[in-house]
Protein backbone atom coordinates (compact mmCIF):
# COMPACT_ATOMS: atom_id res chain seq x y z
CA UNK A 1 0.00 0.00 0.00
CA UNK A 2 1.40 3.35 -1.03
CA UNK A 3 -0.07 6.83 -1.49
CA UNK A 4 1.65 9.45 -3.62
CA UNK A 5 0.59 13.09 -3.58
CA UNK A 6 1.55 14.12 -7.09
CA UNK A 7 1.27 17.85 -6.40
CA UNK A 8 4.07 17.57 -3.80
CA UNK A 9 6.49 15.75 -6.11
CA UNK A 10 9.47 17.56 -7.59
CA UNK A 11 12.68 16.26 -9.10
CA UNK A 12 16.25 17.55 -9.27
CA UNK A 13 16.08 17.72 -13.06
CA UNK A 14 13.48 17.97 -15.80
CA UNK A 15 11.73 14.64 -16.43
CA UNK A 16 12.96 13.23 -13.14
CA UNK A 17 10.64 10.44 -12.06
CA UNK A 18 9.28 8.52 -9.12
CA UNK A 19 8.50 4.88 -9.77
CA UNK A 20 4.94 4.11 -8.72
CA UNK A 21 4.54 0.52 -9.96
CA UNK A 22 5.92 -2.15 -12.26
CA UNK A 23 3.25 -4.62 -13.24
CA UNK A 24 4.73 -7.45 -15.26
CA UNK A 25 6.96 -5.12 -17.27
CA UNK A 26 4.51 -2.21 -17.56
CA UNK A 27 5.71 0.76 -15.54
CA UNK A 28 3.77 3.62 -14.02
CA UNK A 29 5.95 6.61 -13.23
CA UNK A 30 5.29 10.13 -11.94
CA UNK A 31 7.37 12.75 -13.74
CA UNK A 32 8.08 16.37 -12.86
CA UNK A 33 9.33 18.74 -15.52
CA UNK A 34 9.63 22.32 -16.58
CA UNK A 35 11.41 21.62 -19.88
CA UNK A 36 10.42 19.89 -23.13
CA UNK A 37 11.44 16.26 -23.55
CA UNK A 38 12.64 15.42 -27.07
CA UNK A 39 11.09 14.02 -30.20
CA UNK A 40 10.90 10.25 -29.81
CA UNK A 41 9.06 7.05 -30.61
CA UNK A 42 8.42 4.66 -27.72
CA UNK A 43 9.24 0.97 -27.82
CA UNK A 44 5.54 0.27 -27.35
CA UNK A 45 2.35 2.10 -26.46
CA UNK A 46 2.30 4.95 -23.93
CA UNK A 47 -0.40 6.53 -21.79
CA UNK A 48 0.44 10.09 -20.69
CA UNK A 49 -1.80 11.77 -18.08
CA UNK A 50 -1.45 15.42 -17.02
CA UNK A 51 -1.86 15.65 -13.24
CA UNK A 52 -0.71 19.24 -12.72
CA UNK A 53 0.02 22.10 -15.11
CA UNK A 54 -0.35 22.22 -18.88
CA UNK A 55 1.56 20.37 -21.57
CA UNK A 56 1.64 21.05 -25.29
CA UNK A 57 1.84 17.62 -26.90
CA UNK A 58 3.26 17.70 -30.40
CA UNK A 59 3.00 14.60 -32.54
CA UNK A 60 3.49 13.54 -36.13
CA UNK A 61 1.21 11.37 -38.19
CA UNK A 62 1.91 10.49 -41.82
CA UNK A 63 4.49 13.29 -42.00
CA UNK A 64 2.15 16.00 -40.68
CA UNK A 65 2.87 17.68 -37.33
CA UNK A 66 0.00 18.34 -34.92
CA UNK A 67 -0.20 20.07 -31.54
CA UNK A 68 -2.70 19.69 -28.72
CA UNK A 69 -2.80 21.53 -25.40
CA UNK A 70 -3.28 19.04 -22.56
CA UNK A 71 -4.65 20.26 -19.25
CA UNK A 72 -5.15 18.61 -15.86
CA UNK A 73 -7.01 15.34 -16.33
CA UNK A 74 -6.27 15.06 -20.05
CA UNK A 75 -4.86 11.79 -21.36
CA UNK A 76 -2.68 11.30 -24.45
CA UNK A 77 -2.34 7.79 -25.88
CA UNK A 78 0.66 7.22 -28.15
CA UNK A 79 0.12 4.13 -30.25
CA UNK A 80 3.07 2.12 -31.51
CA UNK A 81 5.16 4.28 -33.85
CA UNK A 82 3.70 7.65 -32.82
CA UNK A 83 6.49 10.24 -32.89
CA UNK A 84 5.85 12.86 -30.20
CA UNK A 85 7.34 15.42 -27.82
CA UNK A 86 5.85 16.83 -24.60
CA UNK A 87 6.44 20.54 -23.97
CA UNK A 88 5.25 21.77 -20.57
CA UNK A 89 4.07 25.35 -20.13
CA UNK A 90 5.83 26.06 -16.84
CA UNK A 91 5.98 23.23 -14.30
CA UNK A 92 4.01 20.07 -14.92
CA UNK A 93 3.51 16.69 -13.29
CA UNK A 94 2.53 13.78 -15.49
CA UNK A 95 1.82 10.11 -15.00
CA UNK A 96 3.31 7.88 -17.69
CA UNK A 97 2.35 4.23 -18.20
CA UNK A 98 4.55 2.33 -20.66
CA UNK A 99 6.68 -0.75 -21.27
CA UNK A 100 9.63 -0.98 -18.87
CA UNK A 101 12.78 0.58 -20.36
CA UNK A 102 10.92 2.47 -23.07
CA UNK A 103 12.37 5.78 -24.24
Amino acid sequence: MKITRSRDFTAERAWGAKDIANMNGITTRLHWTDQPYRWHVNDGEEVFVVLDGQVEMRYRSEGVEYSQLLEVGDIFFASVGTEHVACPLGEARVLVVEKEGSV
